[in-house]
């Protein structure tokens, strides 16, 4: 989604991703029961909040980053509408620095924005910037030879290879991994994605 597009979207009243959270969502939780007490999780790309607001009401102490001003401000009405806290950050992935140590770091969706020569950079913050234990929880989308590049793809987002998602994590425990092909009509013309799910636990 381009900028402007994700700012006129965002703008309207209702929550164009809804207010539920996915599924993914939900496997974090569970994979992070070990992690701690109100653990602290920063979600890239949280959009409209969903899955930030989701994580508040479970007691954990929530970032919640995008780039998107009115994404973040639709993510705070429904944080306080469910009666829970959020602190938000604006910010590009690209070059994000995150503000202290994190224990999970969460993105459903966003970091196809990363560009590849960032790539290593950011992934490498990210790692250090998580506690000992601490869970990533990933989801990309990946160049697949008999999936067509979607229509609602744009100029600032780019494909990860396959595995590639999981070479980032050599080091570390890999907890899931799952390849996956979809049907999506975001955009109003029916496509179909391919993408990997990773979920992986930084050693001791």
């Amino acid at each position: 989604m381009r900028d402007g597009e994700r700012e006129r979207v965002y703008g309207r009243e209702e929550y164009y991703w809804g207010t539920e959270p996915n599924e993914m969502a939900r496997r974090t939780t569970e994979l992070a029961r070990d992690v701690g007490p109100n653990p602290e999780i920063v979600d890239i790309g949280a959009g409209e909040g969903r899955d930030a607001v989701f994580f508040a009401e479970r007691g954990w102490d929530v970032y919640a980053l995008d780039v998107s001003p009115n994404g973040l401000a639709k993510a705070k009405r429904l944080a306080e509408r469910r009666g829970v806290t959020l602190r938000t950050i604006e910010a590009d992935a690209n070059d994000v620095t995150l503000p202290e140590p994190i224990d999970v770091v969460y993105s459903a969706g966003t970091i196809q924005y990363i560009r590849p020569e960032n790539r290593d950079r950011q992934f490498t913050h990210f790692k250090e910037q998580t506690v000992t234990e601490g869970i990533h929880a990933l989801f990309a989308f990946v160049d697949h030879p008999e999936i067509p590049t979607p229509p609602d793809w744009t100029d600032n987002e780019y494909f990860y290879e396959k595995g590639e998602l999981s070479e980032c994590y050599g080091e570390w425990e890999i907890l899931e991994r799952e390849e996956l092909i979809f049907d999506d009509d975001s955009s109003g013309e029916p496509h179909q994605h391919a993408a990997e799910i990773l979920f992986a636990r930084k050693p001791n």
